[in-house]
């Protein structure tokens, strides 16, 4: 983290707002003021700030965080610009400009959105700017949001090829238990699974104001990790601290495997399948050791509802997850192309149909079963977050 020359910073609304949900601009203060003396050694920096929701519930005299996406959205309307106005303010005393960067899933999924977002981000610190990053509370659907701003700080660190990112949030580490209690211990470092058993992970935020807590965080950790960025999680208060490099929160050590595209860390985490495609034995070895495409001759059954384009999950005969991907069909058309050969399908009912179900440079392997009704089973080897799957990069895959 000391030697890390650009950094994505993540913070969350709990470290940001009151308990009332206004804006504490002292909170602000103190964050901008550690991330200018930063700025200032020549460290490139990009802020993952989310608050727009919790900084719009006092403006529309909201007592709690709203449950229903139109009054949330309607919050984040209100609060992006209040957000983004104190940020301005804060760091302009330091000499720096702040730029507002509003992004949704859509903005990592699509090639060309994928590579605007890439130039933009990289332009605005060539010039010296601090980019402000949040999700487009705004437009964003359930269907295509991130659903937190953790996994989204994750996925910008890949982006940008980051070499750190810092998590801030209103716990100062990693607790093998609720650090509350007496005898809880702090975990320092993790490498791998084993290092995560017997951590007992809560649910969100205590204090109601943000949508993730510690299985976010830990999740984008496992997301960073994987694209090789170490990754620390720690408090607000140790913001400074952490970027000095001194010992504080709990470091995620980088994996040494070969990064995924930015496609298969969107497909792997921060999408959900729309529907499922059940395998045979044989397709489910092609798909998962030999990294192949998903025909339709190894199609045994379709589930649910969707359409072209769609991510749909890769099931075997057990329920078990194996992998996911964007599929080319409707889930109506796939029954009748289904135990069939490519060429058979070209010969009898058109050439538009020589085409995979899945092609494997739109899918990502998932190395942790899991159950049919979506519950993970056993951590896979070299998995950081207890819970979730880990993405693979098939071999021949093409960036996003």
């Amino acid at each position: 983290m000391r030697a890390a020359r650009r950094v994505v910073v993540k913070v969350g609304s709990s470290s940001l707002t009151t308990p009332d949900g206004h804006i504490d601009t002292d909170r602000i203060a103190e964050l901008t003021d550690v991330l200018a003396r930063r700025r200032a050694a020549g460290t490139e920096l990009v802020l993952v700030s989310s608050g727009a929701v919790a900084a719009g519930m006092g403006p529309l005299g909201l007592a709690a965080r709203p449950r229903d996406l139109a009054t949330q959205q309607a919050a984040a309307s209100v609060g992006q610009g209040l957000l983004v106005a104190h940020y301005t303010g804060a760091f302009a005393r330091h000499g720096l400009t702040a730029a507002q960067v509003l992004l949704t899933v859509e903005d990592l999924m699509r090639r060309v959105q994928y590579r605007n977002a890439q130039r933009t981000l990289r332009r605005l610190l060539d010039m010296g700017g601090v980019p402000i990053v949040n999700e487009n509370d705004t437009v964003a659907t359930h269907e295509i949001r991130f659903g937190d701003n953790d996994r989204l700080a994750a996925l910008v660190a890949h982006l940008l090829r980051a070499e750190a990112l810092l998590l801030l949030s209103d716990v100062d580490a990693l607790y093998d238990g609720n650090p509350a209690k007496p005898g809880t211990r702090r975990i320092p470092r993790v490498s791998g699974a084993g290092d995560l058993d017997g951590v007992d992970v809560g649910g969100t935020g205590g204090r109601g104001v943000g949508t993730g807590g510690m299985v976010t965080k830990l999740e984008s950790a496992r997301i960073a990790t994987e694209a090789g960025v170490p990754t620390v999680l720690t408090s607000a208060a140790n913001a400074g601290a952490a970027l000095a490099g001194e010992p504080v929160g709990t470091l995620f050590t980088a994996s040494s495997k070969r990064r995924p595209t930015a496609r298969q860390l969107w497909l792997a985490h921060a999408t959900a399948g729309r529907g499922t495609v059940v395998l045979d034995p044989g397709a489910v070895r092609a798909v998962a050791a030999e990294h192949a495409s998903l025909l339709p001759a190894g199609v045994v059954k379709v589930e649910g509802e969707f359409s072209a384009g769609d991510p749909v999950d890769l099931r075997d005969e057990d329920g078990r997850t194996v992998a996911r991907g964007l599929v080319n069909y409707d889930a109506a058309e796939i029954p009748m192309l289904m135990g069939r050969s490519t060429r058979w399908l070209a010969r009898e009912m058109g050439p538009e149909y020589e085409r995979e179900i899945v092609h494997r440079d739109d899918m990502v392997l998932l190395d942790r079963a899991r159950s049919a009704d979506g519950g993970s089973t056993a951590a896979s080897n070299g998995g950081n977050a207890p819970g979730i799957p880990r993405a693979t990069a098939p071999a021949g895959g093409s960036p996003a």
